[in-house]
C-alpha cells in the first residue's frame, strides 16, 4: 500500500533548473522593451528575431581570439604568410582603379586597405556566416563585453529598420561584425559610403568597393595620415633603459636619437612626428619606433598583435623586407590564465593592470615595468614564465 506522503511525492512535478536557453529568452523580453524605447518598432524587432536562438559558442569564441591567446610570432606567421603577400599584390592589381580612386578621395594607401581586408577576412573569401543579430544578441546576454554588445545590436537593428541590407543577407563574423572588412554597426551607420554610386552602402556585396572605401573613410576619421607610416623596426644600444619604452610614452625623434635609437640600417630614426618604442616580445625580440598611425590601426582592433600584422603586411605588399630581428620562439608562451594571475597579483600590490582578463594592453605593460623596476629587473614590461614565479 502507497502512503500518502508517497502518492503526494508521486503527483510533484519534477523541477529543473532554468537552462541557459531560458536566461536567453528572459534576457530578450527585457531587451524587447529597451529596443521599442530606443526606437525600433515592434515589428522590426520581432521579424529581427524571429530566429535568435541562444549560442554557447559565442563566449567560447571571444575568449579564443587569435590575437589574444597565440604568441606574436606564430600570430604574424599566419597574417603575414607569403600567400597573404601575393594575394595582396594580385588584388593591388586587380582593384586597381578602384583603389586608387578611393586613395585619392580618402587619402589612405591602398595598401593598408588590402592588409586589413586579408586580416579581416581572407581578402573577402570568408565574410563570416553567422546572422549578426543572432551574434550580437548572444554577446549581449552573456559575452564579455555586453553594454557595448547591447549599443551594436541597437545599431543592427536600426541598420534593418533602414532597408539597408535584408535580413537574409545580414551575415557576418560571431563578434557581430559585417562585410568585407568586418565594420561593427554602430560603425557601418557612421562610417559607410557608397563608392560605386549604386544608392546602396552595401558592404556585404561581392562587390568590395563600398567596404574599401568605407574603411578608408573610417580610417581617415580615426586619424590616418598618409605621409607617414605606422612604425619601422629599430636597434637599441647596450645600456638603453627599458623603462623609457611603452606605447603611448611618446617622444620626439631627437630624443630617441640621442639615446642611440637607430633604423635597421644604422641611420638616425627620421622624424614622423610622437614617437614611441614597442618591444612586443620583451627585450628578447625586435624593437619597433611606431607613429600615430600605429594607434590608428589600434581603434580598428585593439590587439598590439593585429596592429602590428596590419602594418607589417601593408609593407610587405608594398615591397618591403621582412623584419630583421629574430622572435624568441624558444620562450615557453603564457597562458591566458597565468597572464590573468600576473594581473591579479600586481593588482594585489596596488600596481593598475586596467583589469585581470589575460590580455596585456599598456596599463598592465606599465604595471610590470613598474614591478620590474621596484626589483631591479631589466623593465621591459614584457610578461614570462620567471616574472609569474617571482610574483608567486
Amino acid at each position: 500500500m502507497i502512503s500518502s506522503m508517497s502518492v503526494a511525492q508521486e503527483q510533484r512535478p519534477v523541477m529543473r533548473a532554468p537552462s541557459a536557453g531560458d536566461s536567453f529568452a528572459t534576457w530578450q523580453n527585457q531587451f524587447r522593451a529597451h529596443a521599442l524605447a530606443a526606437g525600433i518598432s515592434a515589428q522590426v524587432f520581432d521579424l529581427a528575431f524571429q530566429t535568435v536562438h541562444y549560442n554557447p559558442k559565442t563566449r567560447a569564441s571571444d575568449a579564443n581570439q587569435a590575437e589574444f591567446i597565440r604568441p606574436i610570432w606564430e600570430y604574424l606567421d599566419g597574417a603575414v604568410s607569403a600567400r597573404n603577400i601575393a594575394t595582396g599584390r594580385q588584388k593591388a592589381a586587380d582593384y586597381g582603379a578602384i583603389l586608387k580612386a578611393i586613395a585619392q578621395e580618402y587619402g589612405v594607401a591602398s595598401n593598408i586597405l588590402l592588409a586589413i581586408w586579408s586580416m579581416e577576412t581572407n581578402y573577402g573569401g570568408f565574410r563570416g556566416a553567422t546572422y549578426t543579430i543572432e551574434a550580437l544578441a548572444n554577446a549581449a546576454h552573456d559575452g564579455r563585453r555586453q553594454d557595448f554588445a547591447q549599443s551594436e545590436l541597437i545599431a543592427g537593428l536600426k541598420i534593418l529598420a533602414s532597408g539597408a541590407i535584408s535580413q537574409s543577407q545580414m551575415i557576418g563574423g560571431w563578434s557581430g561584425a559585417m562585410g568585407h572588412t568586418q565594420f561593427m554597426p554602430t560603425t557601418y551607420l557612421a562610417y559607410a559610403v557608397d563608392h560605386n554610386g549604386d544608392g546602396r552602402r552595401d558592404i556585404w556585396s561581392d562587390d568590395p568597393s563600398d567596404a574599401l572605401a568605407s574603411t578608408a573613410h573610417y580610417l581617415k576619421r580615426l586619424g590616418w595620415d598618409n605621409s607617414i607610416p605606422w612604425g619601422i623596426e629599430v636597434t637599441l644600444p647596450g645600456g638603453f633603459d627599458y623603462a623609457l619604452i611603452g606605447e603611448h610614452q611618446t617622444q620626439s625623434a631627437r630624443f630617441w636619437n640621442i639615446r642611440g635609437v637607430r633604423v635597421m640600417s644604422g641611420g638616425k630614426l627620421p622624424d614622423h612626428g610622437p614617437t614611441a618604442l614597442l618591444v612586443p616580445a620583451g627585450a628578447g625580440g625586435p624593437v619597433f619606433a611606431i607613429f600615430s598611425n600605429f594607434q590608428v590601426i589600434r581603434q580598428y582592433n585593439m590587439s598590439i598583435s593585429y596592429a602590428l600584422a596590419v602594418g607589417h603586411l601593408s609593407d610587405r605588399i608594398a615591397g618591403l623586407g621582412p623584419f630583421q630581428a629574430p622572435w624568441p620562439r624558444n620562450d615557453p608562451p603564457l597562458s591566458r590564465a597565468e597572464i590573468r594571475e600576473i594581473q591579479q597579483r600586481l593588482i594585489a600590490m596596488g600596481l593598475d593592470t586596467g583589469g585581470a582578463d589575460g590580455m596585456i594592453g599598456p596599463k598592465s605593460v606599465e604595471a610590470i615595468q613598474v614591478f620590474q623596476t621596484s626589483n631591479g629587473m631589466l623593465a621591459d614590461g614584457y610578461p614570462t614564465q620567471e616574472l609569474l614565479e617571482i610574483l608567486r
